[in-house]
């Protein structure tokens, strides 16, 4: 887990250093102030589903997303003219749907995972409007249900023949658009986070998860 958190890490930086790098030399040549620190509460609705490992290319023609819940908080603090931190910190329902006849479960089945997730993001911004996010994130599987056909179940977490994980780390990378109101701000954000690890014991599975998402925030520090 520790040397996949750390790859996903370099990923993200080596993704947004040469950005970072340009905009801090216009930052230093205009003499702009620093980025404001925000702080939002999210309220969204996200689109998830499953990657099979070796199993997903004969499973694409039955693979459908779930619609899933996004709550929590996100803190955007301001560190150069062109550059933010942004730490978030949500309930998120995750999973997907196959439909029936699949090769891998047969009839209809519907997995859904209630996770906490924890991102840390570089955000690089572009101008005064536009900005693009890439950064590690870690979550926490805390309960689930698999429905197959008409029978549900819970999820079992430990390591047994149909266990799942409770931990994983992934990245996510996006951008948006964020509109200023003098202190205040409306702002665009869309992300796909992507899933390192299996979250299962006995099969191939990675979550998947495109975000989206409107905030409406007040800056904590006046800039």
């Amino acid at each position: 887990m520790k040397k996949i958190v750390q790859a996903s890490m370099l990923i993200s930086i080596i993704f947004l250093s040469a950005l970072t790098f340009g905009q801090a030399q216009e930052a230093t040549r205009i003499k702009q102030k620093t980025a404001n620190t925000y702080i939002d509460i999210m309220v969204n609705m996200a689109s998830t589903n499953l990657n099979y490992g070796a199993s997903n290319t004969a499973l694409s023609d039955y693979k459908k997303s779930a619609k899933g819940i996004q709550a929590g908080v996100s803190v955007q603090k301001g560190i150069t003219p062109a550059f933010s931190l942004v730490t978030e910190l949500y309930f998120m329902r995750k999973g997907g749907k196959l439909t029936a006849s699949n090769p891998f479960t047969s009839a209809e089945s519907n997995l859904r995972l209630n996770t906490l997730e924890l991102p840390v993001l570089a955000r690089v911004h572009i101008g005064k409007v536009l900005y693009l996010n890439a950064g590690p994130s870690v979550a926490y599987n805390m309960s689930g249900k698999n429905t197959i056909g008409e029978v549900t179940n819970k999820i079992a977490f430990g390591n047994s023949a149909n266990g799942f994980k409770r931990f994983e780390a992934g990245v996510q990378v996006g951008g948006g658009l964020s509109f200023p109101l003098k202190q205040k701000r409306i702002a665009l954000d869309v992300r796909y986070n992507y899933g390192l690890t299996n979250i299962s014991y006995n099969k191939e599975m990675f979550n998947r998860g495109l975000m989206i998402s409107v905030n409406f925030s007040k800056a904590l520090n006046k800039k």
